[in-house]
């Protein structure tokens, strides 16, 4: 087995936090053992009894076990989840948190069940409008009281989507620990908050959740406003040539574009401040983020190449984003620089 350090770029340790590394990010499914991982509490131990318990507002309360799972019709979904706190080291000032570079994105082959067919087994009650997923991590956390545990909650109708998955292969294999082992949650267009991790409960809920990691951690806090984050917003990265790299002046500059409101409509990517409509090719899946290229003709030197995506809404990459106090959903317009030889 490959050492960690190769195949991934740590950003902390103790719980592990790592990004993709760039070059790796230029493949359009991200190699297993290189899928970024966001833990906020140490990894819970798998074992061959876990189930998940579903309950709350329900007709019958059930515990399903892997066993059960796998006896479930199965489902593939191939689908690009980035963390929403990817860039915060690209804000300023840096907000406080994890220090992400641009490498906590990744593309990744999800198989499970349905989240819907798991919850039809306890027959939700009609006044459901969210289901809360129950991770099993859990500690200490500095602005809350006692054990926090992470649970994070869906609309009643993301939930039900028969794309929302619970999870337990990843890129063909059974999940590996720190990507969430035996069984997690996948939730296609949302930030990575919502794939919930280590599942060990479901809960159907007739009021909407307000409990830490919903209303304290993943929000978008501004001027005294304060809204949980969602949806994916519209992004892209260049990850050919990369950063610092020396390239010769005819250059094929290639990317990914993603969103969680739409497919992607447009990419212009910029040469120094010259701005250019990319060519723009079919995702692997509606999920997944699309690729896009430029044949440049460059000048020598140092010089800075940038993109910008557009999707189906409308909705564009700033150049600069309203910055927030816990550092989440950077999709501004990034730029890097490479060398141009003649």
């Amino acid at each position: 087995m490959p050492d960690r350090a190769s195949v991934l770029d740590v950003v902390r340790a103790h719980p592990l936090c790592a990004e993709t590394p760039l070059p790796l990010l230029q493949q359009a499914i991200t190699p297993a053992p290189s899928v970024y991982v966001r833990s906020n509490f140490e990894t819970p131990t798998a074992h061959a009894d876990w189930s998940i318990l579903v309950s709350g507002d329900v007709a019958q309360v059930t515990r399903v076990s892997l066993d059960a799972l796998a006896a479930m019709p199965q489902h593939e979904v191939l689908m690009t989840m980035e963390c929403a706190g990817n860039w915060r080291l690209g804000m300023d000032p840096v907000p406080a948190g994890e220090p992400w570079q641009y490498g906590a994105v990744s593309t990744t082959r999800w198989r499970g069940v349905s989240l819907a067919t798991v919850l039809a087994q306890a027959m939700p009650a009609s006044t459901a409008v969210e289901v809360l997923a129950c991770g099993a991590d859990s500690g200490p956390r500095d602005d809350a009281a006692g054990v926090v545990r992470f649970e994070r909650a869906l609309p009643l109708e993301v939930a039900m989507h028969p794309d929302t998955l619970v999870a337990t292969h990843m890129n063909g294999d059974p999940l590996t620990a720190e990507h969430g082992a035996p069984v997690r949650l996948v939730v296609p267009n949302w930030y990575g908050m919502a794939s919930v991790k280590w599942l060990a409960g479901v809960q159907l809920l007739s009021a909407p959740y307000t409990g830490y990691f919903q209303q304290q951690r993943y929000v978008y806090e501004m001027d005294g406003d304060v809204r949980p984050v969602t949806r994916a917003l519209v992004k892209s990265m260049i990850v050919s040539p990369l950063p610092q790299q020396i390239t010769t002046r005819h250059c094929t500059v290639r990317g990914w574009a993603w969103s969680g409101s739409g497919p992607i409509t447009l990419v212009e990517v910029a040469v120094n401040e010259r701005w250019s409509r990319a060519t723009v090719a079919a995702p692997a899946s509606p999920y997944a983020w699309t690729p896009f290229s430029l044949e440049a003709e460059l000048p020598t030197g140092d010089v800075m190449l940038r993109s910008r995506a557009t999707d189906a809404t409308g909705a564009i990459q700033p150049e600069a984003i309203v910055w927030n106090r816990l550092g989440y959903g950077n999709n501004a317009v990034r730029a890097i620089s490479v060398l141009v030889r003649p």
